[in-house]
């Protein structure tokens, strides 16, 4: 061969100071070639970054976008202009806003607390705890469907197929209990909510982060007994060799992530018919704590269930737990674009207790400050009428609620224009409440990242956006 001939390979490798070896690097991992995670269980606990603030979060999931301006963000002149034609057009979504003509809240509003938080006569319950929230009045996101509004609460981004916030801080920290799974969701048993599962995959993340469904009403797990009982010789048997034919499939595969979930959701699903239904077993619950939550009405007790749930799981060292809002009236029961009086006061009839109760019982059991409690929903309404009677989707401005975790109690952030429609004071976007949170639960979201088509990728895509910790709504 002649001296100065050279393989494709080395030809690379010599050129562009390795950069060459980076580009076959990242392709071998493209194919399957290359590891991209360390071996072992995907859910052993971590060390986080910084020092944390909480050890476990919980997501109030409000899907369908609550309306800021008549549940926590009063406007008088929004009162005083009713009926008048707004001298703004508004982005309006849907048909049935054409007039522009602004409409009051149909509620009272006052002031709770020695912070002397503002809140609607529709959450007289969160409304008790005002001492205890943080209150986020300067939201805005980036689209006003549906889909993209949660895809971006949830995941960072519009778009479908990137990790869930769930997924990243398990991915980050692992979990506390290995009996339990990481991530739960508790959603409606009625049914999904708008974007499904998506709200809790784990996108390009390994399988294993992916949220874990436990159903509120029958057996907690789906799954988790076989059909018949069998003789416990053959079951075993059978067990055994399920083992032993994943773990063969795996030495052929030993990057697919999917089949590592597999596996270890059997081994999990195993350790959990030691103990995880009896822990998931409300009637051991004292009557005070059960109709505290609202179990003892019918119209709570389907969130209020979830909502105890949740704090019995985090109290056994499950690190992320989602509850999603009760869909006997709709798979998105804040969305009001008509008759948007009746339909907040049935949907906050069914949460408002529900989720005050979860934010008390967590402090006197002395678990809030280690655990963050967000009540949120996808976007906010338009201070204009729709249909007459209701309010069309608006991206501009949107109210959240946190407690615990070493978030500010009794605080109120930014603020909305006048008619409460656009945030205009301390703006906070998606991806910037998405920091903050990482870093109450001690994860840098510089640091928290995945390469992914050979970019390391970020929940708050951090190489190209501006978002940063909020340290205002710190305590």
């Amino acid at each position: 061969m002649d001296e100065y001939a050279s393989s494709r390979r080395e030809f690379l490798q010599r050129t562009g100071f390795g950069i060459g070896t980076l580009a076959l690097s990242h392709l071998l991992q493209a194919e399957g070639l290359r590891a991209s995670t360390p071996a072992g269980s995907a859910v052993l606990p971590r060390t986080p970054h910084l020092a944390p603030r909480a050890k476990a979060m919980i997501l109030l999931v409000q899907t369908g976008a609550p309306s800021q301006m008549d549940l926590f963000d009063p406007k008088p002149e929004l009162q005083k202009r009713d009926g008048r034609r707004h001298s703004e057009k508004v982005e309006a979504f849907q048909g049935g806003s054409e007039s522009n003509t602004l409409m009051a809240s149909p509620f009272r509003f006052a002031r709770h607390g020695a912070c002397g938080m503002d809140f609607s006569e529709q959450v007289p319950h969160l409304a008790s705890q005002a001492d205890e929230l943080c209150m986020v009045r300067s939201m805005y996101t980036e689209n006003n469907n549906h889909p993209q509004g949660l895809r971006m609460i949830h995941t960072g981004k519009i778009f479908a197929g990137r990790p869930s916030l769930g997924s990243w801080v398990c991915y980050g920290l692992g979990t506390m209990n290995q009996n339990l799974p990481a991530y739960a969701v508790l959603r409606s048993p009625a049914g999904y909510a708008n974007g499904g599962t998506a709200l809790w995959d784990s996108g390009w993340l390994p399988a294993s982060y992916r949220g874990t469904e436990i159903q509120s009403q029958g057996p907690p797990f789906i799954n988790l007994h076989p059909a018949r009982e069998l003789p416990s010789g053959i079951r075993r048997n059978s067990l055994d060799l399920l083992g032993k034919l994943n773990r063969e499939r795996q030495r052929f595969f030993p990057d697919d992530s999917r089949l590592e979930a597999r596996i270890e959701n059997y081994e999990l699903a195993a350790r959990m018919q030691l103990d995880a239904e009896k822990l998931l077993d409300l009637s051991s619950e004292t009557q005070e704590t059960r109709r505290l939550y609202g179990l003892d009405d019918e119209l709570t007790a389907d969130y209020g269930s979830r909502c105890l749930m949740a704090r019995r799981l985090v109290e056994s060292g499950v690190r992320f737990v989602q509850v999603l809002t009760p869909n006997a009236t709709g798979f998105m029961p804040w969305d009001q674009h008509k008759k948007l009086k009746t339909g907040i006061e049935t949907i906050a009839a069914q949460t408002d207790r529900p989720s005050a109760a979860l934010i008390s019982d967590l402090k006197r059991r002395g678990l809030l400050d280690e655990t963050i409690v967000l009540w949120t929903g996808e976007f906010g309404r338009l201070p204009i009428s729709q249909n007459n009677t209701g309010r069309d989707h608006n991206r501009h401005a949107f109210t959240l609620l946190l407690a615990g975790g070493g978030f500010k109690p009794g605080y109120v952030h930014g603020a909305t224009d006048e008619l409460g429609y656009r945030a205009a004071e301390d703006r906070v976007s998606c991806p910037d409440l998405h920091a903050t949170l990482l870093q109450q639960l001690g994860l840098d979201h510089e640091s928290l990242a995945w390469l992914h088509n050979g970019r390391d990728e970020t929940l708050t895509d951090a190489e190209v956006s501006d978002a940063g910790v909020v340290t205002e709504l710190l305590a």
